[in-house]
């Protein structure tokens, strides 16, 4: 989090003309989707999905940006993936390759919640305020065909939009995903740091992002499909 107290002065400053110039524009944006769709199966955090395609666009505050962070990181579920994830990668002694044990199996716990943070917080908080980009998955929506939509939606991976609503490269998503797996290479150990490791887990990262927009994308469809309960008739 040393991260953090570096750029804060930069940040709140951007803050502090932000509010100034935008005070009598700005609404209370809206992130979070809604009651049905705050955790896909119930489970799964979906707090940065803008499940209305036709909501009009507000953009997000850094302090937002920063509460969203916070909200997705330190999120039960993302201890759970870890927890998973680690025993997962415990049982073939897998990257990063700490051994085996209790001790090395707490190692690679660790690791699992410090990558997850780290990329979080480089791209959703830092980046996305110092680049007046927003950290949310806009969604395309049910008016448009599936392969349309599943392209949308793999897309955003690489593309993003800004705090004035329009569509760029996708500079912070990408930057904190690098900075973050450039960061995990501090702990580490040896043997998981090398260009191959590294481009596997950057690969991973990806992959992971794509898959994290497409569930959102069609969870709403599949809610209202398989999951909502529709209203007994009257006598």
């Amino acid at each position: 989090m040393l991260g953090f107290w570096f750029f804060l002065p930069v940040l709140l400053a951007q803050e502090q003309a932000s509010n100034d110039a935008n005070s009598a524009a700005l609404q209370p944006a809206s992130p979070s989707p809604t009651a049905d769709n705050q955790r896909i199966l119930g489970v799964i955090p979906n707090f940065l999905t803008v499940n209305d395609p036709n909501q009009p666009f507000v953009p997000l505050t850094v302090k937002q940006k920063f509460a969203l962070f916070a909200k997705e990181t330190f999120d039960p579920f993302v201890a759970g993936a870890a927890f998973a994830g680690a025993a997962l990668s415990q049982v073939d002694n897998d990257s990063p390759r700490y051994g085996v044990g209790a001790g090395p199996y707490g190692e690679r716990f660790g690791a699992a919640v410090a990558d997850i943070a780290t990329q979080n917080f480089f791209s959703d908080a830092v980046l996305a305020s110092l680049l007046h980009e927003d950290p949310r998955y806009f969604r395309k929506g049910p008016a448009f065909g599936f392969w349309d939509r599943l392209y949308y939606s793999v897309s955003r991976v690489f593309v993003t939009r800004t705090d004035a609503g329009n569509n760029r490269f996708n500079y912070s998503g990408i930057g904190g995903m690098s900075l973050g797996i450039a960061l995990s290479n501090a702990y580490y150990p040896g043997s998981s740091v090398n260009a191959s490791e590294v481009g596997s887990r950057f690969g991973t990262s990806l992959v992971a992002t794509a898959l994290g927009n497409i569930l959102p994308e069609f969870w709403p469809d599949i809610h209202q499909k398989f999951f909502h309960r529709k209203p007994k008739p009257q006598n």
